[in-house]
């Protein structure tokens, strides 16, 4: 194949964290396909993020974002290994992105897919073996088709698999490994929650006619 490009190391390179090497030589394994050469680096166990994914990170930040209005609130926690990076400026911003990101998702309520409940994931099965479009069909077949949708489902509850907001080519999940390569230190997206005005509590519906009606007949 022709010879892999700078640029190509570099994309690899900003999205696993692997040294230069490392990511040319996957390349080539790959004849330069990009997902292909970064499930490479992880076969080997050379990305540097999957490297440092196992040391204790208990300093950090909790960030938060107040978006435009003040109807939506988020409060997130973000840990680095050391109060040294925490107080970098680029993890500041990844605390901040995060948290905007939290903001702009409202059916995002877990960090990762690990974090889902095994119940939910169940009802979720459940509901799906039950949906008329299954019907009639083999077993095996019908247990294919509900994995491929609870994957997906359960996709769409976790914060680190939505598209970056600022840069829909990458998830959030690789958004933190950039990082993790840029500062050189496990960071993990610990918690978060959001606010949104008045959730949770019953409003008193009334009815604008009878209201404009009551007004007028008490002059």
């Amino acid at each position: 194949m022709a010879e892999i490009s700078a640029k190509l190391v570099k994309e690899l390179r900003d999205k696993t964290g692997a040294g230069m090497m490392d990511c040319k030589k996957a390349l080539k394994e790959t004849e330069g396909d990009i997902a292909k050469a970064a499930e490479w680096l992880r076969q080997k166990g050379i990305t540097s993020a999957e490297k440092k994914a196992g040391r204790v990170a208990a300093e950090g930040l909790v960030g938060s974002y107040i978006h435009t209005g003040g109807r939506v609130g988020v409060l997130v926690e973000v840990n680095c290994e050391t109060d040294f990076v925490a107080r970098r400026e680029e993890f500041q911003d990844l605390v901040r992105n995060i948290a905007m990101q939290v903001a702009a998702c409202p059916n995002v309520e877990y960090v990762k897919v690990e974090d889902i409940p095994a119940e939910l994931s169940q009802r979720e099965k459940d509901i799906e073996m039950g949906r008329d479009d299954l019907a009639g069909k083999p077993d095996n077949i019908k247990e294919k088709i509900v994995v491929g949708r609870i994957e997906k489902r359960l996709k769409e509850l976790s914060l680190m698999d939505q598209p970056y907001i600022r840069d829909q080519s990458i998830s959030v999940e690789e958004l933190v490994k950039q990082t993790i390569s840029l500062l050189g230190e496990n960071i993990q997206v610990r918690r978060f929650t959001r606010y949104v005005l008045g959730e949770g509590i019953e409003k008193e519906e009334s009815n604008f006619a009878e209201e404009v009606a009551a007004q007028m007949g008490s002059k």
